[in-house]
């Protein structure tokens, strides 16, 4: 056996590869979590929570505030923002009884009230309006559950005066507005049906209030109640919800953990064995000599796993750096969201999107753009997800469609809830609309609906809004390029709603006319001045025309163009 000053050299590289093996950051990760208290003006900040400022391995993530340079701590939520006047932190203990009524354990745990008022509020306007929302429905993204004594309510944003007792006025201050243009505030109580909403409104925020119920309270009692805060609780309940999140999103941070004692076992014997000396983690008998041979054995093995796992990174780096340049259409797109801040749709993975339309396993339509499946999302509520096809998937029908009706919100127009962008996979998430497109209504002869002439005159009359909010309602008119009873979906009310923007653009409310390098639209429904340049320039009055076109096949109950009619003067309607 050769002597022990001999083998130190070749031992110390092994130790310092050995070391390095080990995971250190699964290990600090663990013992640096609770990096004590800190202060942000009066608000008292530790485990589990952390300041943005503070290092990575300290506190929860979910659990993150800012510090403000006014000394005030912020919450930021997905869908708001909230300052927290305080935090009281208590220790609780839970006992859990067995079948037979003994008890069997008990748990010791942390639970801690947070009081938190919204950020619009906090302004010295006096005029504000609470507009951040706070939605707990989704404990695995949300780890806050609203206090026992507050609920939420909702701010609608409605076109028209509410004479019902149900909608309380949100407004605290008279503001000028045009009347064209006008929009009146109200607060409607949180369990509020879908159905008992009007059509005229739209919902701004989720408002929180320390109060039950806000029916037969004036403005000023509940303003009065919104500047006195609300309660964010926590209890043993939420945080088993949390662990099982934590345990469905990072099992492998889980199994490194339990491979721990394991690897601590593992540099106990290699150091033993390098210096002779006694164990550094536990008290173990002498270990024999084959050990040794077993511990380098399993350093050289892991070296050589290491080595052939970089390599493989290495190629997958290379390759993904490689397809990266030569998507061109992906770079344009991902540079589009980027600078889109302000965009209120979710961006969702093509995994969720999977999910969401169950393997896309009910398919609603199809058409030159894709297929359109039915989805559900994780609250239950239903969507409609239309899967851009390859041939459409060159990024220019997705900005568009992004860009225009991301960043419009009627009634008369089809909502976007979420997109995707994964290379060539595109995909748009809109509103489930159970009545489905006006051309099966009124084009269909099997169908078993029949709409009465006042209800095509509602829908005609709700296209017609959406068009004009489209052209007049926005900063920038809207120009759509492509109206069609195809285009138009109807609600479970048949409240129509201007859809598939994947032609339209934007141009600025000053330009009378635009430009356009090519004609775009659907035979039939195309204005004559987008195909013959000499009898006029392009404006808004494209889409009145194709309006017009979706009137009369509504009267008509027939399509523009017909190949079988009686006189040749009959194919079309313009004729």
């Amino acid at each position: 056996m050769p002597e022990p000053t001999r083998q130190l050299p070749l031992f110390g590289l092994m130790a310092a590869i050995a070391l390095f093996l080990i995971p250190e950051a699964c290990i600090a990760r663990k013992a640096n979590r609770d990096c004590g208290s800190s202060m942000c003006g009066n608000v008292e900040i530790r485990n589990p929570f952390r300041l943005t400022t503070q290092p990575s391995k300290c506190g929860d993530r979910r659990y993150e505030l800012e510090c403000d340079g006014d000394n005030r701590t912020g919450l930021v939520m997905k869908n708001g923002r909230f300052y927290v006047r305080n935090i009281s932190y208590e220790t609780r203990t839970r006992i859990f009884f067995s079948d037979e009524g003994v008890e069997s354990y008990n748990i010791t745990y942390e639970s801690y009230r947070m009081q938190a008022i919204d950020a619009d509020l906090s302004k010295d306007d006096n005029c504000s309006l609470p507009r951040n929302s706070f939605r707990s429905d989704d404990l695995c993204e949300v780890p806050y559950s609203l206090g026992s004594t507050s609920s939420t309510m909702y701010l609608v944003n409605c076109t028209k005066p509410m004479k019902s007792s149900s909608y309380i006025n949100a407004s605290r201050c008279s503001t000028s507005s045009s009347h064209l243009n006008a929009s009146y505030f109200y607060f409607l109580h949180g369990e509020t049906p879908a159905g008992k909403f009007d059509e005229s409104c739209t919902i701004d925020a989720l408002v929180p209030i320390m109060v039950e119920n806000i029916s037969g309270m004036s403005t000023s009692d509940i303003y009065r109640k919104l500047l006195l805060g609300f309660e964010i609780d926590s209890d043993l309940d939420l945080r088993l919800a949390l662990h099982d999140c934590y345990e469905k999103e990072r099992p492998f941070q889980l199994m490194l953990q339990s491979l721990l004692y394991a690897l601590q076992t593992y540099a106990d014997s290699f150091v033993y064995f390098l210096f002779k000396g006694p164990h550094v983690f536990q008290n173990t008998l002498y270990a024999p000599r084959s050990t040794n041979v077993l511990c380098v054995g399993v350093t050289g093995g892991v070296i050589l796993a290491r080595y052939l796992l970089g390599m493989c990174c290495l190629l997958a780096l290379v390759t993904y750096k490689w397809r990266r340049r030569h998507l061109s259409a992906d770079d344009i797109i991902e540079n589009f969201l980027k600078r889109q801040h302000d965009l209120m749709p979710i961006r969702y993975s093509f995994r969720e999107i999977t999910q969401m339309s169950s393997d896309f396993k009910e398919k609603l339509g199809e058409g030159g753009y894709g297929s359109v499946y039915k989805g559900r999302l994780r609250s239950g509520y239903l969507v409609a997800i239309k899967l851009l096809g390859k041939a459409k998937a060159n990024g220019e029908d997705f900005i568009s469609e992004v860009a225009t009706i991301g960043r419009i919100h009627h009634v008369n127009v089809a909502k976007l809830i979420g997109f995707c962008v994964e290379g060539s996979k595109q995909a748009l998430v809109y509103d489930f609309m159970p009545n489905g497109s006006l051309d099966r209504i009124i084009f269909s002869e099997e169908s078993k609906t029949v709409l009465s002439w006042q209800k095509m005159f509602d829908i005609s009359l709700g296209v017609a809004r959406g068009i004009e909010y489209l052209h007049q309602g926005c900063d920038m008119q809207i120009l759509h390029f492509d109206i069609k009873p195809h285009n138009i979906l109807l609600d479970e009310n048949f409240v129509p709603k201007v859809s598939d923007f994947g032609l339209a653009k934007l141009y600025s409310t000053d330009d009378s006319i635009v430009s356009l390098t090519a004609a775009r639209g659907t035979i039939g429904y195309i204005a004559p001045e987008l195909v013959y340049k000499n009898i006029g320039g392009v404006s808004h009055k494209a889409d009145v025309y194709s309006f017009g076109m979706l009137l009369l096949e509504m009267v008509g109950r027939r399509k523009n163009m017909k190949s079988v009619v009686e006189e040749s003067c009959q194919i079309h309607f313009s004729s």
